[in-house]
């Protein structure tokens, strides 16, 4: 019979077998699955728990027994002339099989497998083990903390040798077998346990891949490893900052006398960046290590490494890219998908500045949409990648103003949507003063009717939008009059024709015209956030507030309040008298939220109530009163939220009013807490959405009702009133009760 063709497993054990010494080890020869042991007392304590009735009793007999068995149990090292190795059998008690053996595939972890050391460079550098930054580097940045990382040593190759035959007996053959099967276990499992190795050699055919070893790294060498990479970072930072600013000076001159760059000065420029860049990310890294100290832990904070990344190693190169355009196009173009890969992997890897690195992917968005300027697909796929960061990164944090304002960029192909996020902008808690700025460019081509430029917009939405100009600006006052006229006689049209889509329209229009600084209501807001005035419950006592220099009605700032608010209440009259129209409930209920705010102050509460269009607004109450069951729900003072069968989700105008100074403390804490509404779900509403909506619209009236003698609630008649109600106006409850929401 010829011998069988050895395959490289049979080769590499027979190998390991030559090179690798072997313990000690004994197998019981009564059990059936060969109960391994590592010592003869182990071995003898275990025949007298399992084999008891095979241990004679006399003393002599006992003696040659034990000599016997211990020697017959012995495995011996296997030698050069041992046939291929087999897989342990837990099938057969008194022999092998007749047939081939299962062959075991052994895998040496602290050895790599010969076919996949052949496919590594031969010349590729190696990291350094003793620098954390160089070990980084030469892993993907997802795996560079992740402890079962494997250590490649030294390279082995097996060793080619043929394999002999089985000759002799059977008895000879199964002794043979015997043998070289327990050894070969004894190899593989040597630095096992015994109960891993009992629960091994169960097993008839099985891989084994033994636990690599793991060098924990202590809360010492990463402060040293930050140490050092600090200091390489500082001084590669202090070289971009002084060729930037060179540049960039540069840059300001006329152009004839600007420098151009060649390619490779362009290249070296970016190598530069991208150097500290990888020397940031690598700081970020081992400061965020799982053994770092909480006091490594917040040296990135402290040293301000997230903005210091931005500003030096990305924002200060983009803005040299962006002023020599169209000649940096493409070097430009390679930073900016350099720098968001970057980021991507910051925002997986450091968690702990998650916010910032929302912020900086949707500023390079925004930097990449520059760049397409004439093809129209690609600028919108880059305008909503931009806009899905922001969006993200306002979730997180609402009271941003700046935010607002990089949406409000976004949104050049909406107007009224962008001066919605302008205005937001302004009336956040963190409001962005640098808004000011930006918002002209919206209303000077509106306002500047001779430069020839106009806006291709709805006329309803451009004398909107000029409105607001006229009061944001103070310029041609005399041009606000007639505006407002033209505006509110289109607006009744423009809610018929627009149905549901006013529900957003609305919502823009009921939030703007209080964003001036000057304004008396705002300054009442602010004054109060800084007092810590409590707002959370209406039985809380009215915050008086200073407005005397605001009560002058011919100061400029109560001249453009006064405005604002014939405008606001003008609208609102309107909206009032749709009623049974689901569409304009959104413009009401942020009306209320309005008020209800106002109602906490008694001064602004004197400057808006006499204006405040009360009567219709008691029609509109009692009309949603008549359809209204549960009145306990709006008397009490805690938030309405849904019941347990309805759908808890914020409502569309919820997005929207979110993070501005009059609705801090309107909403419940844990509100806003599904962060998986993408954007475009939040204009889907469930039909259980319009009661929900009725609802709250009725609950702040009561919290208003309480707050002053504006309107009252009459919990036995259920009605609300208000003093000098026009009777004749109740007759167009009906009118539009048909209205759809299609």
């Amino acid at each position: 019979m010829n011998p069988t063709k050895s395959d490289v497993s049979d080769l590499w054990i027979q190998h390991q077998r030559q090179n690798k010494k072997t313990a000690q080890s004994w197998a019981c020869i009564y059990c059936p699955e060969r109960k391994i042991c590592l010592s003869e007392t182990d071995l003898w304590e275990h025949a007298e728990k399992y084999h008891q009735d095979r241990i004679p009793s006399g003393q002599d007999e006992l003696e040659r027994f034990r000599k016997s068995y211990e020697s017959n149990s012995a495995l011996k090292r296997p030698t050069k002339d041992d046939s291929q190795p087999r897989s342990p059998s837990s099938k057969y008690d008194h022999g092998p099989p007749k047939s081939s053996y299962n062959k075991a595939v052994i895998v040496q972890a602290d050895t790599p497998s010969p076919h996949l050391q052949s496919k590594r460079p031969l010349n590729s550098p190696q990291p350094d083990p003793f620098n954390i930054a160089s070990t980084q580097a030469s892993k993907p940045p997802a795996q560079v903390f992740k402890p079962g990382n494997r250590r490649t040593l030294k390279k082995s190759s097996p060793q080619t040798t043929s394999q002999p035959k089985l000759q002799g007996n059977r008895p000879q053959q199964q002794h043979h077998l015997l043998h070289t099967q327990a050894n070969t276990s004894s190899v593989i499992l040597s630095n096992r346990t015994a109960s891993e190795i009992e629960s091994t050699s169960q097993t008839p055919q099985y891989s084994i891949i033994l636990q690599p070893v793991i060098r924990p790294i202590s809360q010492e060498q990463l402060a040293i490893e930050a140490k050092g990479i600090y200091a390489g970072l500082a001084m590669i930072e202090a070289k971009c900052i002084e060729v930037d600013n060179k540049q960039a000076t540069l840059v300001q001159d006329d152009p004839p006398i600007q420098s151009k760059l060649n390619n490779k000065q362009w290249q070296a420029l970016i190598s530069l960046h991208r150097t500290l860049l990888d020397e940031q990310y690598d700081f970020l890294l081992v400061c965020q290590h799982p053994s770092a100290s909480p006091t490594l832990r917040q040296l990135p904070s402290k040293c301000a490494m997230p903005a210091r990344m931005w500003r030096h190693s990305i924002q200060s190169l983009l803005e040299l890219l962006r002023h020599r355009l169209p000649a940096s196009f493409d070097h430009m173009l390679a930073f900016i998908y350099l720098v968001y890969s970057r980021m991507t992997l910051l925002y997986e890897t450091v968690p702990t500045f998650e916010d910032i690195w929302i912020e900086c992917l949707g500023d390079l968005g925004r930097y990449r949409m520059i760049l397409e300027d004439k093809d129209a697909r690609d600028r919108e796929l880059w305008v909503g990648v931009a806009r899905h960061w922001y969006l993200k990164a306002s979730d997180k944090a609402p009271t941003i103003g700046r935010l607002y304002h990089h949406l409000a960029i976004l949104a050049h192909s909406n107007p009224l949507q962008q001066l919605y996020y302008y205005t937001k902008s302004l009336c956040a808690v963190m409001p962005f003063t640098y808004t000011r700025k930006s918002i002209l460019m919206l209303f000077d081509p509106v306002l500047n009717t001779e430069n020839g430029y106009q806006y291709r917009l709805p006329s309803l939405d451009n004398i909107f939008i000029r409105a607001h100009g006229h009061l944001f600006t103070g310029r041609t006052m005399e041009r606000f009059e007639p505006a407002i006229k033209e505006f509110l006689g289109l607006l009744d049209h423009q809610i018929g024709r627009t149905t549901k889509k006013f529900m957003e329209q609305g919502s823009y229009i009921a939030m703007l015209g209080f964003a001036s600084e000057e304004n008396p209501l705002m300054k009442a807001i602010v004054s109060s956030s800084e007092d810590k005035a409590v707002v959370s419950s209406s039985k809380d006592k009215a915050v008086d507030v200073d407005m005397d220099e605001s009560w002058d009605e011919s100061s400029p700032s109560m001249i453009v309040f006064r405005h604002a608010q014939n405008l606001n209440n003008s609208a609102l009259e309107i909206v009032l008298k749709r009623i049974g129209d689901p569409n304009v409930l959104p413009f009401i209920h942020i009306s209320l939220v309005f008020i209800f705010r106002m109602s906490h102050f008694s001064n602004t509460m004197d400057l808006l109530a006499p204006a405040f269009p009360w009567q219709i607004l008691v029609i509109m109450l009692n009309t949603l009163l008549k359809s209204y069951k549960t009145f306990s729900r709006i008397e009490d003072c805690k938030f309405p939220l849904p019941e347990k069968d309805d759908i808890c989700r914020p409502f569309l105008e919820d997005f929207g009013m979110r993070g501005l100074l009059w609705t801090e403390k309107y909403f419940p804490e844990r509100w806003f807490l599904n962060e998986k509404i993408d954007e475009e779900e939040k204009y889907h509403e469930f039909p259980s959405i319009l009661d929900q909506r009725k609802e709250r619209i009725l609950w702040l009236a009561c919290r208003i009702a309480d707050a002053g003698p504006w309107i009252t609630f009459d919990s036995f008649k259920s009605e609300f009133s208000a003093k000098n109600i026009d009777e004749d106006l109740e007759s167009r409850s009906p009118t539009f009760a048909s209205a759809t929401t299609n």
